[in-house]
């Protein structure tokens, strides 16, 4: 039987407990002898004792360490930049405030082996994610609604379900995958990254599978502050501008991509919910 060398990316930022609890489910997984896992840690500028912690609990990790002007794509492409020299098989992106079940990593190539089947190729595996305290579906596979930038969870069932991109908290890429569609884009430091990557695969010819079942487990993050009526205007637009909002210059070069001709249309919707979030709210849009 071959070797099936994996390669997990994580980006952290002072989230110590739960940089750790991640990398503890990880080391955790349910092998086969034939596979080889390892880690890259790319730490953003933590100041809360990440670095030393993972130096001192998980001494098999890369670690990468960099300032904290690094968000998560910049992150993220980071360690795939220094993992993929050594060419692995697999390419698992993981949140590091994510808890995968021990039997993820069998459940997630389960599925690849299952999409060769289907498709004769391969594809990318998005693992669905549920909230701890809620079972709430937090994060994992979408489906786009029409044409337009509007994406809906695709709930888990008992079997591989196509989609058409993905939330980033726990992805498998196969090899063949990444050859051909490459690293996550420059263009974006921290949001939008991960669709971008889903829907750029799509067009490159693979698919976007959901894994059958949940596979983990992390909290619905809490709405962005430019989408907070409460808030005021000025406090809404910097937290719009900030790399962790949805900088407008960036969600400008998501939309040329991936709507064409119609991206203004799609940039002037993003000021509407920025300067009258109430409003958008009750039209529902």
């Amino acid at each position: 039987m071959m070797d099936i060398r994996i390669a997990t990316l994580i980006t952290c930022h002072n989230r110590r407990e739960k940089t750790i609890a991640c990398l503890q489910a990880l080391f955790g997984q349910e092998l086969d002898e034939s596979w080889q896992l390892a880690v890259y840690v790319v730490d953003a500028g933590s100041t809360d004792g990440t670095v030393e912690a993972i130096k001192r609990l998980f001494p098999r990790v890369r670690l990468l360490c960099r300032d904290d002007s690094l968000y998560w794509c910049d992150g993220m492409r980071l360690a795939w930049i220094e993992a993929i020299k050594r060419d692995y098989d697999y390419y698992l992106w993981l949140n590091d405030d994510t808890r995968i079940y021990e039997n993820t990593l069998h459940t997630m190539l389960d599925t690849a082996k299952e999409i060769r089947k289907i498709d004769k190729r391969e594809g990318i595996v998005v693992g669905s994610i549920r909230d701890p305290d809620t079972d709430k579906h937090t994060y994992g596979g979408v489906k786009r609604i029409g044409s337009t930038l509007g994406f809906r969870l695709v709930a888990p069932t008992d079997k591989a379900q196509r989609c058409d991109t993905m939330n980033g908290n726990c992805v498998l890429v196969p090899r063949s995958v990444a050859r051909v569609t490459g690293n996550l884009s420059s263009k974006f430091t921290h949001a939008i990254a991960d669709t971008d990557y889903g829907l750029r695969v799509g067009k490159d010819g693979f698919s976007c599978w959901v894994a059958p079942g949940y596979i983990g487990e992390c909290q619905q993050g809490v709405p962005p502050d430019w989408t907070n009526p409460e808030i005021p205007l000025h406090e809404r637009l910097k937290n719009l501008y900030d790399p962790k909002g949805l900088p407008p210059r960036q969600w400008a070069a998501f939309t040329r991509i991936h709507v064409g001709f119609r991206w203004p249309l799609y940039v002037m919707k993003l000021w509407l919910h920025a300067l009258f979030p109430g409003l958008w709210a009750k039209l529902g849009k």
